[in-house]
């Protein structure tokens, strides 16, 4: 059974939506250092190395650009039914993953 919409918090969350692909619209206003085409193809937000997007204040665990965020990311709302869709994929995925031990 999955996540009802009132179980979903951002507070508890890996920012699931925050490693997804954010494709730009015209008039989108975001800053240009953070935004990279490839192939071509659309302008997205960047990523960083891990997998994240490169506004992503990991100190606070917010978007450093909030104000200036991406229309789809305005549009992206907490405990719907594409928000409860991506992070059951993401909860699936970390559940096949292979954990990683230290040898000391």
């Amino acid at each position: 059974m999955g996540e009802k919409r009132s179980d979903v918090s951002c507070s508890h969350c890996d920012a699931v939506c925050c490693r997804l692909t954010v494709v730009l619209m015209p008039e989108d206003d975001v800053p240009r250092h953070m935004v990279e085409r490839r192939d071509g193809g659309p302008e997205v937000m960047a990523r960083d190395e891990e997998g994240w997007c490169v506004a992503v204040d990991h100190s606070r665990m917010c978007c450093s650009i909030y104000d200036q965020r991406p229309g789809v990311c305005r549009k992206f709302a907490m405990g719907s039914a594409y928000c409860r869709s991506e992070r059951a994929a993401y909860r699936e995925m970390q559940a096949q993953a292979i954990p990683l031990a230290l040898i000391e």
